[in-house]
């Protein structure tokens, strides 16, 4: 029988914004907006999942159910419906976990590495999912797709998924004991012995990680661009927080803590949002400026930047045609969330965060 979890309702308050706190949370945000029709709804299903409108959530295979509550209590039964993958899917997705220790490591530990949704991807395995993927039902007579009471539920499953990413692996199809119980019949790759004195270990596991993503990039079909010695810094600065402060003081660049930011967030292209100005074309100003649902404060526009000073808000418009939101700190302008291809959706995290 399949595995049926529940999650009590987040308390109203709980969170001040809808954002997610993990990558892979961003992810399933980012296939919520990329599916959406309409915009006005999300950003409505945002203020209820802020307000705590969500009752409890009930997860299983393919399937994650709530009831929301309008502001008069009206519930509205909303479910939302996942693809789950085949048997043979999972066969070759538990290949990958079970290829490294680590990676059994990184789940137990609630983390989800970016390595092994890479590879699952390269074995033709969608962990996460993309457009068209999240399919909303809901008992209120609106038509939207998604309406806000199941935009409401899909924010607060990232906030499930922020914190437990097995839930999204439940959603695929398979529970948490029935994964690890498939796991233990699998040989693991053997763990090494330990490392001989004068070797760092934090350095070797860097090597040997850093090698198979680069063989991995070698194999694909679209190859990750040649990065200059500076952006290679960045990236393994990024996604090896262990490493940075040597990576620091090697370069001698005291804004790589700033620039790793920016990669965690947008990758090779949030890194060149952080520095590039350029000049988009008119429309582009005017999307800016209609991102305002209510009054718009006074807007410095320069390039391709969008400042709310009063606010200590920023927009940047990327050559990927996406919004970088920014957020004023004590250093300067700071990335503060994942891009968008909306500049309401990125506005929205903004002003509610």
């Amino acid at each position: 029988m399949s595995e049926v979890k529940g999650f009590p309702a987040f308390p109203k308050g709980k969170r001040r914004t809808a954002a997610s706190r993990s990558w892979w949370g961003d992810a399933w945000l980012q296939a919520l907006e990329d599916t959406s029709m309409d915009q006005a709804q999300l950003r409505k299903g945002r203020r209820y999942a802020a307000a705590g409108r969500v009752g409890p959530i009930t997860v299983s295979a393919g399937r994650i159910a709530a009831t929301v509550y309008e502001a008069d209590e009206t519930p509205h039964h909303t479910v939302v419906l996942v693809d789950q993958l085949s048997d043979r899917d999972w066969a070759r997705f538990l290949d990958q976990v079970a290829g490294k220790a680590g990676h059994i490591a990184a789940l137990l530990d609630r983390y989800v590495p970016r390595e092994l949704v890479d590879a699952a991807d390269t074995a033709g395995v969608p962990l996460l999912p993309g457009i068209g993927d999240l399919e909303p039902e809901c008992g209120c007579p609106g038509w939207e797709h998604p309406c806000m009471h199941a935009a409401a539920l899909c924010f607060q499953a990232a906030w499930l998924l922020d914190e437990d990413p097995f839930v999204l692996l439940l959603l695929r199809g398979r529970g948490e004991q029935e994964l690890l119980a498939e796991l233990r019949s699998r040989e693991a790759a053997p763990i090494t012995a330990d490392q001989p004195a004068g070797i760092d270990p934090v350095a070797m596991e860097f090597l040997v990680a850093n090698a198979a993503s680069r063989a991995r990039d070698l194999l694909s079909a679209t190859p990750e661009p040649e990065l200059d010695l500076w952006q290679d810094t960045v990236r393994i600065a990024a996604q090896h927080r262990e490493l940075a402060p040597r990576l620091g003081e090697a370069s001698g660049r005291a804004d790589l803590p700033l620039a790793a930011r920016a990669w965690e967030f947008g990758g090779l292209p949030g890194l060149a949002v952080l520095t590039e100005t350029w000049d988009p074309p008119r429309s582009v100003d005017r999307r800016a400026r209609e991102a305002w649902e209510e009054d718009q404060p006074e807007l410095e526009v320069a390039h391709n930047w969008w400042t709310a000073a009063e606010l200590g808000v920023q927009l940047r418009y990327g050559r990927d045609e996406r919004w970088y939101p920014y957020r004023a700190e004590p250093t300067g302008w700071w990335p503060a969330g994942s891009p968008a291809g909306l500049p309401a959706t990125a506005l929205a995290e903004l002003l509610l965060g």
